[in-house]
């Protein structure tokens, strides 16, 4: 079975952000990262392909292939802001209705910046992801 590309790389994320070379992009990942370990009480890890993940779960598809993953997260991707919210974003249409300017995918969100987006309503999306990550994997999850 081949490996996962999406795991934990042990980068310091201080070293990680201080990285990010874009003043606007850097403070906008710098105050997501302060609001995400506030929101769950875990510390960040940086994951491959420039991912800053909380928590893990371990997730097993009917195919048999599984594996481990992080519970939310960010990525501070070139064209925009990348917000992951793992069990995707079909149930919460209306916080997405009032959060302002987005884009989405199956279980990324991306902003242009959080200046267009109201941080209330950002939270609250956060919060309700966390929530329907614990009602589907709360077994699998664990803090980091």
């Amino acid at each position: 079975m081949a490996e996962n590309k999406t795991q934990p790389t042990g980068q310091d994320i201080a070293d990680f952000l201080d990285a990010i070379t874009d003043p606007a992009r850097q403070a906008d990942c710098r105050t997501l990262a302060e609001l995400m370990q506030r929101l769950t009480g875990w510390a960040p890890e940086i994951w491959r392909g420039n991912m800053v993940g909380y928590g893990r779960y371990r997730y097993r598809y009917a195919s048999g292939h599984g594996g481990e993953c992080f519970v939310t997260g960010f990525s501070p991707r070139k064209q925009d802001l990348t917000v992951y919210i793992m069990p995707g974003y079909a149930d919460f249409e209306a916080i997405l209705a009032r959060l302002g300017k987005h884009k989405m995918g199956k279980s990324c969100l991306y902003l242009k910046s959080l200046a267009q987006v109201d941080m209330a309503v950002l939270e609250e999306l956060i919060v309700a992801g966390l929530a329907r990550m614990q009602q589907l994997h709360g077994p699998d999850i664990t803090p980091t």
